[in-house]
């Protein structure tokens, strides 16, 4: 007897019509720069101008806050029922990278949008600064250890991206360098993608003055202490150098196989409801399905 693929489950809401795809495809281009092409003469590509982008506008939202956050929690248990089903198809791996400065957010995504998923081939890895060992190898080595496997969804907190920010702003590593490490990332994104990797990478913009809010909400609160250091005073006064390098690396790393997503984040609510219906598509296009039935369980009673 043939065994057959089993048909995926019902989920909470069903996939989007052709239409509504199409209707989101648009609206996600606005937040997305041109993709990157080696070959374009970059005089004539301007690409993405980050400043243009308003961090406090919500592109997703429906105008209502308790509404937004109702579909947020919506969207994060439709999340959990399609992560099981990725998890069992194991045909696909998901890398999903959260990348921005400080206070921007990406803790708050990893509780307000993935916090229903079973933890059940779900990782996620907090980069900081490399250890000695890791600085002895190149700045790929330990990245290319924790990348996923076979239906396994890996959530980056920061990423390898970080190497194209700090080194560059504090003039640690030359343009000329910085350009090599872009070509690299690409190239790296690109194996993993033709090995089955589904790249999503956010980049989560927020305002200079909605960062001095963040910042002073965790001097004020005691409970919040540990997350604050001394070093993000220093940090924040390089705020117009992180902008263009953000700015940079957007534009020379936003390629066909694994995009950029510009997400206005100075609303948590609308941050975590635009990255969950993007997350939430991705998985929906893949066509997910059980693996085969097993012919030794057909007529298999228990007693």
């Amino acid at each position: 007897m043939s065994s057959k693929p089993v048909d995926a489950p019902e989920t909470p809401n069903p996939p989007a019509s052709k239409a509504e795809r199409k209707a989101l495809a648009s609206l996600i281009a606005q937040w997305q720069p041109p993709l990157t092409d080696p070959e374009a003469d970059k005089k004539k590509n301007k690409g993405l101008n980050l400043a243009d982008l308003d961090p406090a506008a919500k592109p997703f939202s429906t105008g209502d806050k308790e509404q937004d956050k109702a579909l947020v929690e919506s969207l994060a248990m439709e999340l959990d029922t399609l992560q099981n089903l990725f998890y069992a198809d194991k045909r696909y791996k998901l890398l999903i990278i959260l990348q921005g400065t400080d206070t921007s957010g990406k803790d708050g995504t990893l509780r307000g949008v993935f916090s229903r998923i079973s933890p059940l081939g779900v990782r996620t890895v907090s980069w900081k600064a490399p250890s000695e060992e890791e600085r002895i190898h190149d700045y790929l080595w330990r990245i290319h250890q924790a990348v996923p496997g076979n239906g396994e969804m890996m959530i980056f907190n920061r990423s390898h991206y970080e190497d194209v920010l700090v080194p560059p702003v504090n003039g640690w590593i030359t343009p000329a360098q910085t350009a090599q490490r872009y070509r690299q990332i690409n190239d790296f994104e690109r194996m993993l993608s033709e090995n089955g990797t589904v790249i999503l990478k956010f980049m989560l913009h927020i305002s200079l003055q909605e960062q001095g809010q963040r910042l002073q909400e965790r001097i004020d609160d005691i409970s919040k202490h540990w997350k604050f250091s001394l070093g993000d005073i220093e940090v924040r006064k390089q705020w117009k150098q992180y902008q263009q390098a953000y700015e940079d690396l957007l534009n020379a790393t936003s390629t066909a196989w694994a995009p950029w997503t510009v997400v206005p984040a100075d609303s948590k609510t609308h941050r975590n409801l635009m990255i969950a219906t993007l997350v939430r598509q991705t998985l929906q296009q893949l066509d997910l399905r059980y693996p085969p039935e097993d012919p030794a369980l057909k007529g298999l009673k228990i007693v």
